[in-house]
């Protein structure tokens, strides 16, 4: 069954000092659009993406993704028009595409076979992959030198450890069937390095899991061949008033400040 709600009103960010991503050109001017016609826009969503989208103890959707939307909405000014509903994800797109939702702000991945069926915003967010080690190790860049002589733990036929196997030729690792199994050989000092995408480290490192054993090493790592486009929003074929409405929207989110205010609202240990 489906999960509908109004987006919710905001709530305070954190404040913190971290490093805040920004994939918007300097001096870059995108024209505001005129939505006066639009009668509503329906975002479709998930429920089990955290921090991205999730129901929380009070059985509220809500998410970096939910907040987004809503701030978006609030951008353009036409929060009241705007909803947000969850679906299972293997639904969504047939959900856009016969005209139950007007938007997808899910992840879904940008490739040829994706933008041959939708339009797509602009980037807001690009993962990147990152290395985590032990804290007592201090290891930082160049990282091809700090691991040369160490064991890198990665996740067997991922994209990242197929980005470390080019990019760190000869470098030893170790395969582990997931994330949670490499995690553990990290606290344990069975690798001495782990790679894979900064939110599931970013996460672990915050929780109880990790006991506070281990913490980024070295700087973040992007690659569109690797570990794809970023994440956008994508909207029906042929809906480019919506895509740039969007464009326009983000950009000023992150001209004002805005945008950073939620992302450390979600990520308080920042992916870069």
């Amino acid at each position: 069954m489906a999960l509908a709600v109004m987006i919710a009103a905001p709530v305070a960010a954190l404040a913190q000092s971290q490093t805040i991503p920004n994939f918007w050109p300097r001096g870059e001017l995108l024209s505001k659009p005129d939505l006066s016609n639009l009668q509503r826009l329906r975002f479709l969503t998930t429920t089990d993406f955290p921090p991205f989208n999730f129901i929380d103890r009070k059985k509220r959707l809500t998410g970096f993704h939910v907040d987004l939307a809503r701030a978006v909405c609030t951008e353009l000014g036409i929060l009241a028009k705007c909803q947000i509903q969850a679906l299972p994800w293997n639904e969504l797109e047939a959900a856009l595409e016969r005209g139950d939702g007007d938007a997808i702000i899910a992840g879904l991945d940008i490739t040829l076979a994706s933008r041959a069926k939708f339009e797509f915003s602009r980037p807001y967010l690009h993962v990147p992959g990152r290395f985590a080690a032990k804290r007592e190790a201090a290891l930082g860049e160049p990282m091809t030198r700090a691991v040369r002589d160490k064991t890198t733990g990665v996740i067997a036929g991922s994209q990242h450890a197929r980005w470390f196997a080019q990019a760190f030729k000869g470098a030893k690792t170790q395969d582990f069937p997931d994330k949670a199994a490499a995690f553990e050989a990290l606290k344990s000092g069975k690798v001495d390095v782990v790679f894979t995408d900064a939110v599931s480290l970013a996460f672990w490192l915050a929780s109880e899991a990790s006991a506070d054993c281990c913490a980024f090493a070295g700087g973040p790592y992007l690659s569109e061949q690797y570990f794809g486009h970023g994440m956008a929003i994508a909207f029906p074929k042929g809906r480019t008033d919506l895509a740039a409405a969007t464009d326009y929207a983000l950009k000023e989110l992150n001209d004002k400040g805005e945008f950073a205010e939620l992302y450390l609202r979600y990520f308080p240990l920042s992916l870069y």
